[in-house]
């Protein structure tokens, strides 16, 4: 009996450990689920997308597709998009999607010419847009299937992981617009205008009744297309009664300087500022997609509003996961509580991303307006730009993430843009390294996604003159190729065959960089500046460096940058006691290993006042230490 008791006791607790065991591997693969579901970073890699194929050198100012060339859909190959997403994106935005105006016939497609008089460039603004049904004709290799060309290029895109992004432009269309390949029951803008009258709710645009539009004058040598001669090009453009201008301007002669080959869509907004439509009733900023989408559904709304609604959800049904909008501040917060809550009703991962430049609009926008992201242009990334320069201080950036703190993740961070100058260029910084504690800050400090600008991981200093508009900023109105992306694409190798080695060195730093923050858990977690404790007790540590601390419950980081591309410096940083408090380290020595080249490692000291780690930094370097 005294076997058998033994035998008992040994069997229950062989099911007990059994269970316990099982117990344990069931909260193994929980919590493995949970790690895989947290929220992490996301990245956007905004491509120019008649660029970025392109690998014909001529680049002739204002030279024809036959001259220059043209990138395709077909160029963004399975490799190409690899490499983009190995980059360490999530997002792709492929800009200069939408059928906007071009100077190249397409007549035997059934598509009219455009004329040069109101288009800027030989390619066209892709921010004139002339069909909202379809996409730029340029970008196929046979226009007539350019439609099924861009869906095989989504389809293609989430084939390798990543999510697409276009444009959609709220507050203007080309002067032109047409569509030819509307769905059935849709009119196109301005189709059911009166144009007997400046305004009506629903029209579509503004009017001036008896007057026609005339061309801007042409000032300092400006002349359309370089000189050279086009069938449409003598100094006019039919349009009677002329319409508003895209930028407000309600001139019939619109100044060469405003966005005169743009007309503005009407909101039911009137001429005095009047809105013809509901307002968002108080407490509306802290309800949901839901809840605005269900307020709307009773409400008579402008007939504009209803047709952007359905350009959107018509893109959204062919599998695009986002849009970035065009000047969105130009647009009512209501129209985008209507179109977004509709979106999102239909994709609530959709991912929508809006230009607004005003901070005292973010958070109407944010809140009320349902947008995911806004830039962060005029506080962080002009701040970043000034330091980049060398006449910044790191000191102003401390502020900012203060006065954003309860927006923070919807201000997505960028250093280059369709919009802005090259960092490589001399009007910017001369010096694409000068980036890389700018990247760095822009891509941690923060919770929101990161853009980059195609190029800009190479140092695309975008030099070339190809007709409208200046060098620094790569060009969007003409054909041509980017000289340091076409020597990555290497004849459509997309394997950098031809890059320099400063470009493959600075793209292994963005790559490092990329795909660290789209993998940390901390970078979603706690922010806590120790910029301005290390200025007032840290000696060596100045205006040129800047610091903080990120963390979440499973990973604690320490990030230090010095933007000064001359001097390296080195110092005892600091971390306060609250900071040392909230990570419960005990006084003793921990090791901070650098999580962007793992060659370098240097100690804490915690003790019971606070932490200090001695740290050593070169011109523009930066360490994104984690707690080991």
């Amino acid at each position: 009996m005294f076997k058998q008791g033994i035998v008992s006791i040994a069997m229950i607790l062989l099911v007990l450990i059994s269970c316990d065991s099982k117990k344990k591997d069931i909260l193994k693969e929980s919590n493995k689920a949970e790690t895989a579901t947290a929220p992490k970073k996301e990245v956007v890699y905004q491509v120019f997308t008649r660029l970025f194929g392109n690998t014909n050198e001529t680049n002739k100012p204002w030279g024809t597709i036959e001259e220059n060339g043209v990138g395709k859909f077909n160029d963004f190959t399975d490799k190409a998009l690899s490499k983009i997403k190995d980059l360490g994106v999530t997002h792709i935005w492929y800009t200069g999607v939408p059928h906007h105006d071009v100077i190249t016939d397409y007549t035997a497609y059934g598509i009219s010419n455009d004329d040069p008089d109101v288009v800027k460039g030989r390619a066209g603004s892709p921010y004139a847009v002339k069909d909202y049904y379809n996409v730029n004709p340029d970008l196929a290799e046979n226009p007539a299937e350019r439609l099924q060309e861009f869906e095989a290029l989504i389809a293609r895109s989430h084939k390798a992981g990543l999510k697409v992004i276009i444009d959609i432009v709220p507050n203007h269309v080309a002067r032109n617009y047409k569509s030819i390949t509307k769905p059935e029951g849709v009119t196109d803008f301005g189709e059911t205008d009166d144009k007997t009258v400046v305004y009506n709710v629903n029209n579509n645009f503004y009017y001036n009744p008896g007057e026609p539009f005339v061309v801007p004058e042409r000032r300092n040598g400006y002349v359309p297309l370089g000189g050279s001669g086009h069938e449409l090009l003598d100094g006019k453009f039919d349009e009677n009664p002329s319409k508003w201008t895209g930028n407000g301007s309600r001139l019939p002669q619109p100044d060469p300087n405003d966005w005169y080959e743009t007309v503005k869509i009407n909101y039911g907004v009137t001429p005095d500022g009047h809105h013809d439509f509901d307002s968002l009733p108080d407490g509306f900023d802290t309800k949901d997609y839901k809840a605005h989408f269900e307020f709307w559904q009773d409400k008579a709304v402008p007939d504009s509003w209803v047709k952007f609604k359905e350009i959107a959800l018509y893109w959204t049904a062919k599998g695009v996961d986002g849009f970035r909008y065009d000047m969105a501040e130009m647009v009512p917060v209501e129209f985008w509580s209507y179109m977004n809550s509709a979106i999102k009703m239909k994709n609530p991962e959709a991912f929508l991303l809006a230009e607004v430049y005003n901070p005292s609009l973010y958070r109407d926008y944010i809140r009320k307006g349902k947008m995911d992201y806004l830039y962060d242009k005029v506080q962080l990334y002009d701040t970043l730009k000034h330091v980049m320069q060398g006449w910044g201080k790191t000191d102003d950036i401390v502020p900012i993430q203060r006065d954003l703190s309860d927006i923070e993740h919807h201000m997505l961070h960028f250093l280059e843009n369709h919009d802005e100058q090259r960092i490589a260029s001399p009007e910017f910084a001369g010096n694409a390294f000068k980036a890389k504690p700018a990247m760095v800050v822009s891509a941690t400090i923060s919770t929101s996604p990161t853009l980059i600008y195609f190029g800009q991981e190479f140092g695309e200093p975008g030099a070339e003159d190809l007709g409208f508009g200046d060098p620094s900023r790569t060009s969007i109105f003409d054909y041509g190729s980017v000289p340091t992306l076409r020597r990555w694409v290497n004849n459509k190798q997309f394997d950098g065959g031809q890059s320099t080695t400063e470009e493959l060195e600075l793209y292994d730093f963005y790559k490092r960089l990329l795909n660290f923050t789209i993998s940390s858990e901390a970078l979603m977690g706690n922010y806590q500046d120790l910029h301005d404790y290390n200025t007032h007790n840290t000696g060596d540590y100045g205006l040129k460096q800047f610091s903080y601390a990120r963390w979440s419950d499973n990973e604690k980081l320490i990030i230090v940058n010095n933007f000064d591309a001359d001097y390296g410096t080195e110092f005892y940083l600091k971390l306060p006691k609250d900071l040392v408090d909230a990570w419960h380290l005990k006084p003793g020595e921990y090791l901070l290993e650098d999580q962007l080249f793992k060659s370098y490692q240097t100690v804490l000291q915690v003790s019971e006042n606070g932490a200090e780690a001695k740290i050593a930094v070169k011109p523009l370097q930066s360490f994104i230490f984690k707690l080991q």
